[in-house]
């Protein structure tokens, strides 16, 4: 019988296997075209004040519980926030991703590939891609398992074109036996596209 790791170290071991506050991943590089050699008519990588709101207001009050325990993180090109709940063994994220020159649908095709996958999930013992959709108004969702520490987690990655220069990530990691509590924070978070059917 497998012993249960104490849920804080649970939390800590996503705190580090994730791109957020504390987190020892590398980042994957954005597209070419989001930073280009002639920036002329680019905005600035770094964040505004209106990209740190947005980023933490993007989930509404659905982390808000006082079991959720939230942390966030401002750098060039990204703002991330991170809501951990140790109860739920559960953590959900949340970047703004910044694209100081744009975007094409090529270039989230080339960000979200195999190799990117591989930079973010680079802690994890293994991850595996299960099913990813899009909506008919571009909301990518990607799901996976991954394992850590021998214990296997259901994870959801919707990425939603939010501006011209702006993409919104949104990651939420449950235990697997936590289906319940997966679909339920789905349908809050994105009730037209909670799986890949």
């Amino acid at each position: 019988m497998k012993i249960k790791l104490p849920l804080t170290l649970v939390i800590a071991v996503f705190l580090t296997a994730c791109e957020i506050p504390g987190a020892v991943i590398s980042t994957p590089v954005l597209p070419s075209s989001a930073q280009p050699a002639d920036s002329s008519g680019c905005i600035s990588m770094e964040p505004t004040q209106d990209d740190v709101d947005r980023t933490l207001t993007y989930t509404d009050n659905i982390f808000s519980g006082a079991d959720w325990v939230r942390s966030y993180t401002v750098k060039s090109g990204h703002v991330y926030a991170s809501w951990s709940n140790e109860s739920l063994a559960a953590l959900s994220f949340t970047e703004a991703l910044i694209f100081s020159c744009g975007y094409a649908e090529s270039d989230l095709d080339s960000y979200y590939s195999d190799t990117n996958w591989q930079i973010i999930f680079a802690n994890y013992e293994s991850y595996k891609p299960v099913s990813e959709c899009k909506s008919k108004d571009g909301l990518r969702l990607y799901q996976f398992t991954a394992v850590k520490e021998g214990y296997e987690y259901a994870i959801k990655y919707w990425v939603l074109k939010d501006t011209v220069t702006r993409v919104m990530e949104m990651m939420i990691v449950f235990p697997i036996e936590s289906k319940s509590e997966m679909d339920d924070t789905s349908s809050k978070l994105f009730p037209d596209l909670t799986s890949c059917k």
